[in-house]
């Protein structure tokens, strides 16, 4: 059995101004929060406690997924009142898992902003066959100079953490997905700014601890934009749309291109929506085109308007600059 830190604390700049008033974990992805897909990842590889690490906006978060019985979770919550890092985060959220000393049960660590496909279960199971202290997901990207890149040995152990560069000399990089031993989270300072990144694991390997990659090409994003987001939802909705059992939908509505519609939306007659976010709560009149978009909550679109790759609410309108 494994249990589980869900990294949610961040505060989600480059998304503004979609973060404005809902923390990026909580933002929809094919009508549901980042967060719920990735406990629900979790719940699949046989995680069933699981602490939310939160901070910007971390009284979103209780209200809508409590005490984690509706998935069939312990889902527990540890508040960072200042921003610790992943590092001082993952150190903060683990006295909440109340883990016996000694124990050698693996803790899952997850990146609150990084959809991921691959086979947690299996990452799990290769982290106890080597006995490893760290367990990274590791992926090929196509060209790895915007990331810093991982290289790993015919064993599979991590042997090195590079910054970004112009020739990196690996495509493998760090998926953001982690199986720690209890040990590793023992060296980390509490009440410290630490990056499990930049500090913690250049540090294990130079020590020459068990670090490995698990290798796994399934789908992975980065949802730290408004394009990727867009994306992800577009990927996870797998059609022309997803629509909320509680959404009404006009018969002559058309909803194109991986569209989302979330829970209590009303889209009016003769609206054509594609490939965009619609959030709950919201009312599109009569006539309207809305193309790349997010509709923020509650938001009522006036009829015929015309919103083409908007950020859209009652307060605010703004290109996502896709």
């Amino acid at each position: 059995m494994a249990v589980g830190i869900l990294l949610v604390g961040g505060m989600g700049t480059r998304l503004m101004p979609l973060t404005r008033d809902t923390p990026k974990p909580m933002l929809p992805i094919a009508g549901l929060p980042v967060t719920e897909h990735q406990l629900i990842t979790a719940k699949r590889a046989g995680i069933t406690t699981i602490v939310l690490a939160t901070s910007y906006l971390s009284e979103i978060f209780t209200p809508y997924f409590g005490d984690g019985s509706k998935w069939g979770m312990d889902v527990r919550y540890a508040v960072e009142e200042t921003p610790l890092g992943t590092g001082g985060a993952i150190k903060n959220a683990a006295t909440e898992l109340n883990l016996p000393a000694g124990s050698d049960e693996p803790i899952v660590i997850f990146n609150g902003d990084v959809l991921s496909s691959h086979n947690l279960e299996k990452q799990i199971q290769e982290h106890i066959a080597h006995m490893a202290d760290v367990t990274l997901h590791i992926t090929h990207v196509s060209d790895a100079r915007a990331y810093g890149c991982v290289p790993v040995d015919e064993n599979g152990r991590v042997t090195a953490f590079l910054e970004k560069m112009d020739n990196p000399i690996t495509n493998t990089i760090n998926a953001g997905s982690y199986v720690f031993h209890p040990s590793v989270i023992d060296t980390i300072a509490a009440n410290t700014v630490v990056s499990v990144e930049r500090d913690v694991f250049p540090a294990l390997v130079a020590a020459g601890k068990k670090v490995y990659g698990y290798v796994d090409d399934s789908y992975w994003l980065d949802i730290g934009t408004p394009r990727a987001l867009l994306e992800g939802s577009r990927h996870f909705v797998g059609g022309d749309f997803k629509v909320s059992t509680s959404a009404e939908i006009a018969d002559s509505a058309q909803l194109l291109n991986g569209t989302s519609v979330g829970d209590g939306c009303i889209i009016h007659e003769n609206v054509v929506i594609g490939g965009s976010i619609i959030s709950a709560g919201a009312d599109i009149g009569q006539g309207s085109e809305v193309e790349n978009s997010f509709i923020a909550p509650g938001s009522h679109i006036p009829a015929h308007s015309k919103i083409i790759g908007n950020y859209y609410s009652n307060e605010l309108i703004s290109p996502l600059n896709l």
